[in-house]
């Protein structure tokens, strides 16, 4: 009795004499003596080629059955995303594949992954299911990027989000701000040209314009640092102490205008820059302190003389209108007496002799009462 084998419209054979590939068999019904050794490997063509424990290339030399087939060689250096009717399918990694394409529409885009970034039409929504497979690499809205590929600059990259496949190339992305930052120098010890060692607090603000210029500078930051540092040490041993204590605005312009001039080297511009504190030694602020109180008391002193100057004088100008007036006279005996009367209740005036004379005595006598 005949063994028979019905092949769906949606379905393949392969036909296998003696162990080995023989041809294709189209959807029908075939019959089979139940004293052959063929057998028939029946594939769903909705899926990939796959025959378990056989190789590809075993079945490549048949025709009809390669014009049924997409067949996508993968390389090492590159990736292939699969495409079925439209609709992502997979990622294929180095390697060689079959898909049936009979039923369904197949795409492909191929990438080198030598060269990294995601190409345009590779659309970030099937990105979730390529995990493992990219990077994600962002520049911050204040921040230029610098991108490299095995540390060998490319290009200066804007704001935003991007995308690079992991494969042969090392892919990096140097970020600098650009926004307004700010550089202190503290407690930095320098000597004067009078020989007096002090210490300055200076501060200054600065924008990076050239981001490439600024990455190739090793050590950036530290460079401006010391620079600042010897265009202080210039400028202040110049400078006496009581010329330097005087002029904080005029080293903080000197300064940055000095700094200004080194701009297009470090890719940066300087904006401001300010002398925060100048520290003293113990012993020189001992004798500032001594010189400033002395100061001090002789400009009280010249206040005190010049306010008894100004006493005396208004009070010889009073007796000079007093001895030319006589009403004046009589006026200033009446404030006498009335000055008299807050303080005592009665007054007893006995003999002769001048009121005011006598009213001038008794107001250093006691009260009465």
């Amino acid at each position: 009795m005949f063994k028979k084998l019905i092949i769906q419209t949606d379905e393949r054979g392969l036909l296998f004499r003696k162990g080995s590939y023989e041809k294709l068999l189209q959807p029908g019904t075939y019959r089979f003596s139940p004293f052959s050794e063929d057998t028939v490997a029946v594939l769903n063509i909705t899926k990939p080629f796959v025959v378990q424990g056989k190789d590809l290339q075993l079945f490549l030399h048949d025709e009809k059955l390669v014009q049924e087939l997409d067949v996508i060689q993968v390389l090492d250096h590159e990736y292939v995303l699969h495409y079925e009717d439209g609709k992502f399918a997979a990622l294929l990694s180095a390697g060689r594949y079959a898909f049936w394409n009979v039923l369904k529409k197949h795409a492909y885009i191929r990438v080198d992954t030598r060269n990294p970034e995601l190409p345009a039409e590779v659309d970030t929504a099937v990105l979730p299911k390529l995990t493992g497979y990219y990077q994600v690499l962002e520049v911050a809205n204040y921040e230029s990027g610098v991108l490299f590929y095995n540390n060998v600059m490319q290009q200066e990259l804007k704001p935003g989000k991007y995308y690079f496949w992991k494969g042969p190339v090392t892919v990096s992305v140097k970020t600098v701000d650009l926004r307004q930052q700010q550089m202190d120098l503290t407690g930095q010890e320098m000597m004067t040209e009078d020989k007096v060692t002090l210490r300055l607090n200076f501060v200054y603000q600065y924008k990076i314009m050239n981001p490439l210029r600024a990455l190739e500078i090793k050590s950036f930051e530290d460079q401006m640092y010391i620079q600042l540092q010897l265009i202080l040490r210039e400028y202040i041993g110049t400078l006496k102490l009581d010329d330097l204590l005087k002029m904080k605005q005029e080293i903080a312009s000197f300064v940055l205008s000095r700094l200004n001039e080194k701009s297009q080297d470090y890719g940066v511009h300087f904006i401001s820059a300010g002398v925060k504190d100048i520290i003293l030694p113990g012993d020189i602020k001992d004798i500032l302190n001594t010189v400033l109180l002395a100061e001090k008391k002789a400009q009280a002193n010249i206040i005190t003389r010049r306010e008894e100057t100004a006493s005396t004088r208004s009070l010889l100008n009073t007796a000079k209108l007093m001895d030319e007036n006589q009403t004046l006279y009589r006026l200033k005996e009446l404030e006498f007496l009335e000055k008299i009367c807050e303080k005592i209740g009665t007054i007893s005036l006995t003999g002769g002799g001048n009121l005011l004379e006598q009213l001038n005595s008794l107001l250093g006598g006691e009260k009465h009462g």
